[in-house]
């Protein structure tokens, strides 16, 4: 295992924890909050991505501009039975969605939740460093590498490592200010 390998592991731990914590309502419009959004279009379930595209016109607004003016309906139901508390506004072939103002007791639960996706990215992160230190521990036993080897490749995973942590330190908390500073 190599160090490239290694920090790339690492990355898609923060960035999953990225698309996580931007799928989070913060009562400020995103594109990424429709991104859990299912719609029943021509006989399956796709992503809402597949069937129109997403535009922030306003702090407060999402803009979802259906392709096929058929599927209309089923985007409208797919947003209102997504479970994120939005009632969206079909007007011809787009669909406007506006972004309510979130209560003190909403925005300590999205505190809450980005805490644990935090926690979650933090625990990947510290996983994927375990990997990398049993394979140098199984690499200097079989005495494919030395012992200083060892000892200089787990310091640069350990550096790798907290790193990563601080990514995803620094992800929760600007999570955290937006969501309490709107």
């Amino acid at each position: 295992m190599n160090i490239d390998q290694i920090k790339q592991r690492m990355e898609s731990s923060i960035e999953v924890l990225r698309k996580e914590l931007a799928g989070l309502r913060t009562g400020r419009a995103s594109s990424g909050m429709l991104d859990p959004v299912k719609v029943d279009a021509y006989g399956s379930i796709m992503p809402l991505n597949q069937v129109g595209s997403v535009s922030v016109p306003e702090p407060r607004l999402l803009v979802v501009q259906v392709w096929d003016k058929g599927l209309v309906k089923a985007v409208e139901k797919g947003i209102r039975d997504s479970g994120l508390g939005l009632n969206p506004q079909p007007d011809g072939g787009i669909i406007r969605v506006p972004i309510p103002e979130l209560s003190q007791e909403r925005r300590q639960e999205l505190v809450k939740v980005s805490g644990k996706y935090a926690e979650q990215a933090r625990v990947a992160v510290r996983n994927v460093r375990r990997d990398a230190m049993d394979e140098l521990k199984k690499q200097q036993k079989d005495s494919k590498i030395s012992e200083d080897e060892q000892k200089t490749q787990s310091e640069k995973v350990q550096q790798l490592t907290d790193q990563y942590v601080k990514k995803a330190d620094e992800a929760l908390a600007q999570k955290e200010k937006e969501i309490t500073t709107v």
